[in-house]
């Protein structure tokens, strides 16, 4: 008894899933590098500096004593969640234009 292919006749299809099984594998390695990415970014002039990985992962923050003040720790505050958001925002530049590179800037909902 042979199988019967749900899809029919449809021509192309074996190229199209090669194609598929190929993005995803590329995606799998772009993961990968993405997580070995450093970005960093700064706030307050250098002061406060966050550290992530292009996956958007905060590996480190480092603040500048000078900038540590007991009665405004609210400045402190800004400067952290300023550095954060930059350096998050760079890893999700890089995150998409190196997925537009493998997927040729189809959109794959559940990708990453």
């Amino acid at each position: 008894m042979s199988k019967r292919n749900p899809f029919g006749n449809i021509p192309g299809l074996g190229e199209m899933m090669r194609q598929v099984q190929k993005m995803a594998e590329d995606t799998q390695k772009l993961e990968e590098e993405l997580a070995n990415q450093r970005v960093e970014a700064t706030s307050g002039g250098g002061m406060v500096k966050a550290v992530a990985n292009a996956k958007g992962e905060v590996l480190e923050i480092k603040i500048d004593p000078q900038v540590v003040d007991p009665d405004d720790v609210e400045m402190l505050e800004d400067l952290i969640v300023s550095a954060v958001r930059e350096v998050l925002e760079k890893g999700f530049e890089i995150k998409a234009a190196r997925l537009q590179e493998i997927t040729g800037g189809i959109a794959l909902p559940g990708l990453f």
